[in-house]
């Protein structure tokens, strides 16, 4: 009796034993999944845009108050989510397009690229630049939308886009069909570097002075009456200091960068743009690419600045005119003064250039505006 009471006690000793090794093994495996289990967190706000894509909550900015609040899920919307058909040209670091509002706005949107720093750069030289000047030659800057690391500026559509598609018919998007490919008109050719004179010499002239630094015709927009606006500001700077130039890094567009820049200069300054403007000049009378060698007469290919500045010298300015411009819209006078201010305005000495102030009285004192 005494054996299976023992033999008892040592079963229920083994049946405790493993049913409180049994608890502790339970109790240990849920406290370890606890720890690998990740901390709560509140969720990211999301929000719906085009089919199949979400994006963070956006922050916005815009300077026109007539414009009702706009967010990246109108832009999205507006552009049909970037598409393609929608572009109407390409600026620095980025792609434009023509985008219509929900209030019925047309405005042009223009996503910056994926190369974070040279977005987030252009981002930062539109807002230091565009986001505090108003003039009629410089396009209006309506706003911006960030998203993470996607960026959109916002800027009034201009609608008969830039002056590179009408001098080469590169591309009829975004163009009111009814207006598009009519050769320019010298007159009207003229009132476009009138135009960008002036807005050259309001920045230039500014408390804090803005060099542009990418002039080029691609970046010359024109409205409805042919006006001149100036756009595309991303590699534009401010300078601090001194009116004659800022240390930044070279930039700019092959053709219309001054000679110093191929000198070892390393200063983007004012004397920089006016250059790039003499090249503008040149090309919008010859409708020819200033990064593209010519023929010239003799059958020698040259630079463009070179066959340019060769003409002027030797008295045959007419010769450099666009075949496409009537003659009988011509004043011969008016012509040679014009290539005169143009070739003032790429000498290769940056201090023996003109201010865009000089350029406009120049220009004033040849095409009064009356005959324009």
């Amino acid at each position: 009796m005494a054996s299976n009471s023992a033999y008892l006690a040592i079963l229920a000793a083994i049946a405790t034993f493993f049913v409180i090794t049994l608890i502790f093994s339970i109790i240990y495996f849920i406290f370890r999944i606890a720890r690998k289990r990740p901390p709560a967190q509140q969720p990211r706000p999301r929000v719906r845009t085009a089919p199949d894509r979400l994006i963070s909550i956006s922050e916005n900015q815009l300077f026109d108050p007539s414009l009702n609040k706009i967010d990246m899920v109108d832009l999205v919307n507006a552009t049909r989510n970037f598409s393609p058909d929608l572009i109407v040209g390409d600026g620095s670091f980025g792609y434009v397009y023509k985008a219509r509002l929900t209030s019925g706005v047309t405005v042009a949107v223009k996503k910056l690229g994926a190369n974070a720093f040279q977005g987030a750069r252009e981002f930062r030289a539109e807002m230091e630049t565009l986001g505090n000047i108003q003039h009629k030659n410089i396009v209006t800057f309506l706003g911006y939308c960030k998203t993470g690391s996607d960026r959109v500026l916002i800027y009034k559509f201009i609608e008969k886009g830039s002056v590179d598609q009408w001098l080469y018919d590169t591309s009829s998007a975004g163009l009111d069909v009814s207006a598009r490919r009519s050769p320019l008109s010298w007159r009207t050719r003229v009132n476009i570097i009138k135009g960008v004179a002036k807005g050259l010499e309001y920045m230039h002239n500014l408390e804090k002075p803005i060099i542009h630094r990418d002039i080029k015709v691609s970046n010359i927009l024109l409205d409805a009456d042919f006006e001149a606006h100036i756009a595309d500001f991303g590699l534009a700077r401010m300078m601090e200091h001194s009116h004659s130039h800022v240390s930044t890094q070279v930039a700019g567009t092959m053709g219309y960068m001054p000679p110093e820049y191929f000198q070892g200069a390393t200063a983007a300054t004012v004397m920089g743009d006016v250059y790039s403007f003499g090249i503008l000049m040149f090309e919008v009378a010859t409708a020819r690419r200033p990064n593209l060698k010519i023929k010239d007469e003799s059958g020698n290919e040259v630079r463009f600045v070179e066959w340019a500045m060769r003409m002027v010298l030797q008295n045959e300015e007419m010769k450099l005119l666009d075949g496409c411009i009537l003659k009988d819209d011509l004043n011969v006078l008016e012509v040679l003064e014009f290539f005169k201010i143009a070739a003032f305005c790429i000498d290769e000495r940056p201090k023996e250039r003109p201010s865009m102030k000089k350029v406009v009285e120049l220009l004033d004192q040849i095409y009064d505006e009356t005959t324009i």
